[in-house]
C-alpha cells in the first residue's frame, strides 16, 4: 500500500509499505477515507526535533474497519469509524480518569516505529477503546461533513480540551493564543460547547481570524508579546482575562498567556512544548494563577462531538481550508509549513 514518509527535514515522499495486519487479538484493520496533516508533523519537516528517516507520519484518520482480530466485540468490518490520535483500551486506570492518552496499553499512531494515519490504511491496536463508530456508516452520511469528523481525530477536542481546562463556563470571557486548527476550535468549543460570552483571540492572518470569526471570535488581536498582553488587559478593562488558553507551546506563546490572565485566572496549556519553555513560578504564583496543561484525551470527547457533528450543532471542518490527494502529500506539507493553509486534508 501507499504511505507517507518522513526521508528528512523538509522531505515526506510517498513510498509503498507493507499491508497492515493484525498482530494482537485486540486489533483492528481500518482503511483510511479521509487523513490530514497535524501542525505537530511541521515539527520534524522543520527540523525542530529528530525524526529517523523512514518512518511513517500522521495520527488523524476517520476510515472503515476492513477486518477485527478475535478479542474486538464493539466495532466489526464495515463499520466507519474515527480514531483519535492516539490509541488506549479505555479500561485502565487513566482512562476511566478521563487520561486516555496516559493509557496503560496505549500509543501514538505515526509514532517511529508505528503506522500512521497518512496512507492508505492503519493497524489500530486496541480497537474497542480507541474506535468510535459513526451510526449509518460511511454510506449513511454525506461527504460534506466528513471534514467535521476528521477535525475529531485531534484538533477539534483538543482545542475543547484547552476551554476546559481553563475553566471556561457560560458567561465566561477567554483570550486563545494561536490561530491554528487547535486555537481555532478552541474558540469553537468555548463559545458552542461551554457557553463562553467573550472571546478574545490571537490573530493577526485574515484567514484564519475569518475562521475564528466564525466560530464565534468576539474580538481579534493582531499584536504580540507585551503589546498583545496590553491589547487584551485593554480589552477586559485592564484586569486582564479570566480564562486564557494557550494553543502554542513556544516560550513566547507562554509569556503571553502568564501576563494576560487576570489574578486567579486560569490558564488551559494544550500548545506541544516541543521547544522546551521554561516557565517562571514567581509570576504566576504572584497572580493566584490556576495552570492546567497536557496532551488532550481527545478519545473522552469523542462519543459527544461525533452525535453533535451529525445533528450539525457542531462543526469545525471549516479549519480545513486545502484537499489534496494522499499522492500529493509532500505539498499538503510546504503549504501548511509556508502558512498558506490552516489545516490540509489528505483523500485517498
Amino acid at each position: 500500500m501507499r504511505a507517507a514518509i518522513h526521508q528528512a527535514a523538509g522531505t515526506v515522499t510517498v513510498g509503498d509499505v507493507p499491508d497492515p495486519t493484525l498482530v494482537e487479538p485486540t486489533d483492528a484493520v481500518v482503511r483510511v477515507v479521509r487523513a490530514c496533516v497535524c501542525g505537530s508533523d511541521l515539527w520534524a519537516y522543520r527540523g525542530v526535533i529528530d525524526r529517523p528517516a523512514g518512518s511513517r507520519m500522521g495520527h488523524e484518520f476517520i476510515g472503515v474497519v476492513e477486518e477485527v482480530g478475535p478479542a474486538v466485540t464493539t466495532v466489526r468490518p464495515g463499520d466507519f469509524v474515527v480514531a483519535p490520535f492516539q490509541w488506549s483500551d479505555n479500561t485502565c486506570p487513566a482512562c476511566r480518569d478521563g487520561i486516555q492518552v496516559r493509557c496503560d496499553n496505549g500509543g501514538t499512531f505515526g509514532a517511529p516505529g508505528t503506522d500512521g494515519g497518512q496512507g492508505e490504511a492503519v493497524r489500530v491496536p486496541q480497537a474497542d477503546g480507541t474506535l468510535v463508530a459513526v451510526p449509518g456508516g460511511l454510506a449513511g452520511i454525506d461527504d460534506a461533513i466528513l471534514p467535521a469528523l476528521l477535525a475529531l481525530t485531534d484538533v477539534a477536542g483538543t482545542g475543547l480540551h484547552g476551554a476546559v481546562l481553563a475553566g471556561v463556563e457560560k458567561g465566561s470571557t477567554v483570550a486563545v493564543i494561536g490561530d491554528g486548527a487547535v486555537g481555532l476550535c478552541a474558540v469553537l468549543g468555548a463559545r458552542q460547547l461551554l457557553g463562553a460570552e467573550r472571546v478574545i483571540l490571537m490573530s493577526r492572518h485574515a484567514d484564519r481570524t475569518a475562521v475564528g470569526r466564525a466560530f464565534g471570535a468576539t474580538d481579534v488581536v493582531a499584536e504580540r508579546g507585551e503589546e498583545g498582553i496590553a491589547a487584551v488587559r485593554e480589552l477586559t478593562g485592564g484586569r486582564g482575562a479570566q480564562h486564557v488558553v494557550e494553543a502554542v507551546g513556544t516560550p513566547e506563546s507562554w509569556d503571553m498567556a502568564i501576563g494576560m490572565a487576570r489574578a486567579g485566572g486560569r490558564v488551559g496549556a494544550v500548545g506541544v512544548p516541543h521547544t522546551a519553555p521554561q516557565l517562571s513560578l514567581f509570576p504566576p504564583f504572584r497572580q493566584h494563577l490556576t495552570i492546567g496543561m497536557g496532551v488532550a484525551p481527545v478519545r473522552r470527547y469523542l462519543p459527544d462531538l461525533v452525535e453533535r457533528v451529525l445533528a450539525g450543532t457542531f462543526d469545525p471542518g471549516p479549519v480545513f481550508d486545502l484537499t489534496v490527494p494522499l499522492e500529493s502529500v509532500a505539498d499538503a506539507y510546504a503549504a501548511m509549513d509556508q502558512r498558506r493553509s490552516i489545516k490540509t486534508m489528505l483523500a485517498s
